[in-house]
C-alpha cells in the first residue's frame, strides 16, 4: 500500500499489473473522479460507496471500461462485457464479443434429412 501519492505519480497513472493500492486524499467526488480521469488508461475501477448517486455518477463520468461499486476492479463474471478504455487494451472480452469475432455468420438448411 502506498499513502499519500503524489498527483501525476507514475503508479496512478499508468497500469500497474500487481497487486498496488494508491490512496491519497482529495477533495469531494468531483476531485476523485477528475484524479481517475487523469491518465492514459481507463480499465476498470472500484467505487465504494453507500451513495447511490456518487455510483450512477462514478459510472457516468469515469472514462473506464467498467465501473464496480462495492468491490475491486478485478471482479469479473464470465457474460459480462470487460476490457478497457483509452490505452488499456482494444475491444472487448466475453461470450457476446468472442461470437462476433468469429469470422463470418453462415447458414445451414436441413431439408429432407431424418436426424
Amino acid at each position: 500500500m502506498l499513502v499519500d501519492v503524489p498527483p501525476g505519480a507514475r503508479v496512478d497513472r499508468e497500469e500497474v499489473f500487481a497487486p498496488v493500492l494508491s490512496l491519497r486524499a482529495v477533495d469531494g467526488l468531483d476531485e476523485a473522479l477528475a484524479a481517475v480521469n487523469d491518465s492514459d488508461f481507463g480499465l476498470q475501477v472500484g467505487v465504494f460507496t453507500h451513495d447511490i448517486a456518487a455510483a450512477f455518477r462514478a459510472h457516468s463520468d469515469l472514462e473506464v471500461g467498467g465501473v464496480i461499486v462495492g468491490d475491486v476492479p478485478s471482479y469479473r463474471a464470465d457474460q459480462m462485457p470487460y476490457g478497457g478504455t483509452r490505452g488499456s487494451g482494444i475491444g472487448r472480452e466475453g461470450v457476446r464479443f468472442a461470437m462476433e469475432d468469429l469470422p463470418y455468420d453462415r447458414a445451414l438448411v436441413l431439408t429432407g434429412v431424418h436426424l
